[in-house]
């Protein structure tokens, strides 16, 4: 994971969480609405809310969470559950923090599977939701990145590179430098190959 602070503030409001829970992995990331305190103030409420259900569908996750925030900013969030025993993952994105898995092996800059965003905000505006669900393997590698990441951060990525580098670099060459920019890169590893 790797990430900044808009110059100017003293908190980011983007926030991560990877958390392993009964027979599974929950993986998020999330932005707080707007900037600084408030922004970050959210985030936060959003990964308590998960930690404390870690291990229920990712719908009835962002629902709780939708009721959590509703006295705060709201965020908008992408979280993920791993099955590793059964090698699959669900998913689900609300608002625009972006979402895409690329397959142990992939050439650079090839993604295979890419996140569908619903528009709203987590906390005020809830679409319907609906989540997706996809087969996962050793060695696949999940990345969430928030708004102040471009969208071409796709073209830099290599199956071969280190997570923490991964991100490190996603940062580097695709913040958008006027807003809280959060990567988050996981290797899968403990799933059934």
């Amino acid at each position: 994971m790797a990430k900044s602070i808009l110059p100017g503030q003293g908190e980011s409001g983007d926030r991560h969480l990877i958390c392993c829970g009964g027979d599974g992995i929950l993986i998020a990331a999330m932005d707080g609405i707007g900037h600084g305190e408030e922004a970050a103030s959210a985030a936060e409420a959003a990964v308590s809310i998960l930690k404390a259900s870690l291990d229920e569908p990712v719908i009835s996750l962002v629902e709780r969470c939708h009721d959590g925030l509703r006295s705060t900013r709201g965020v908008v969030l992408s979280l993920a559950s791993i099955d590793p025993k059964h090698g699959m993952m669900t998913w689900i994105g609300v608002g625009n923090v972006q979402g895409v898995l690329m397959r142990v092996g992939a050439r650079k800059g090839s993604v295979q599977e890419v996140l569908l965003l619903r528009g709203g905000v987590v906390g005020s505006q809830l679409p319907a939701l609906q989540a997706a669900v996809l087969p996962v393997a050793k060695g696949d590698t999940l990345i969430f990145v928030t708004d102040g990441i471009r969208g071409e951060f796709v073209e830099d990525l290599s199956a071969l590179e280190s997570p923490q580098r991964a991100a490190n670099n996603i940062l580097k060459r695709h913040s958008r430098g006027n807003d809280d920019a959060l990567a988050l890169v996981v290797r899968l590893t403990g799933v059934r190959a």
